[in-house]
């Protein structure tokens, strides 16, 4: 059986070689490459690996855009993202962009075997602690797709929050993109979520593609 090629994106150096020395002891796995967060990610083309591991909480360049820069490179990888415990709001954001799994860096090393062998087979796999909040998330999308109400009247910053939504930026990302601080964002995606009824930035993004807000002042 040919081993899973793997490559590790970890600004910890510990952790990134102590984690590639226990794969590569495995007849299952090799390790092509490992890289902090100064790895290009356009090298994946050439590396050509089965699964990548990535670590949210990249430093130089972020993680959101590593992952989007592999799958552009190489769409056949399989991402899988590692974190403490990563919030709903960064679940639902690599979801979107390609993530196939989430893998808590307290896991054992079974844990982790287990994950990259079901992400390799094709699977979607999140820690137990973590399923329940992205299966809420699209039910509750689901339930609600089609209810949101119709001509709601937006601000332009609203507008522009919500294209940005629909392009898969986190608040952060807004904030950046706007020059406005991360609260504000915040404050806009509340208001946002208040005048259409809805409750997750996936809902937006969904109502905005079916049905865009029209504009009721410049502010």
């Amino acid at each position: 059986m040919a081993k899973l090629r793997l490559l590790i994106v970890e600004d910890n150096p510990l952790l990134r070689e102590g984690m590639t020395a226990l794969l590569n002891q495995r007849s299952d796995f090799t390790v092509v490459a490992s890289s902090d967060s100064t790895f290009d990610a356009q090298k994946a083309r050439h590396i050509n690996p089965d699964v990548v591991l990535v670590d949210l909480g990249l430093r130089n360049q972020h993680s959101l855009h590593v992952v989007e820069t592999v799958k552009r490179a190489s769409p056949s990888a399989r991402v899988i993202i590692m974190d403490l415990l990563p919030v709903q709001e960064d679940i639902v954001d690599y979801v979107k962009v390609g993530v196939s799994g989430f893998i808590l860096k307290d896991a054992t090393l079974a844990d982790f075997v287990r994950t990259i062998h079901a992400v390799a087979d094709g699977s979607t796999v999140l820690p137990e602690a973590l399923a329940g909040t992205l299966f809420s998330e699209i039910s509750r999308r689901a339930v609600t797709r089609g209810q949101a109400v119709s001509g709601v009247r937006m601000t332009r910053r609203e507008r522009e929050v919500i294209g940005l939504i629909v392009e898969g930026l986190s608040n952060k990302d807004i904030a950046r993109r706007l020059h406005l601080a991360t609260y504000t964002v915040k404050s806009h995606v509340h208001n946002i979520l208040e005048k259409l009824a809805l409750h997750t930035r996936l809902e937006i993004a969904a109502y905005a593609q079916r049905d865009p807000p029209s504009e009721t002042d410049p502010s």
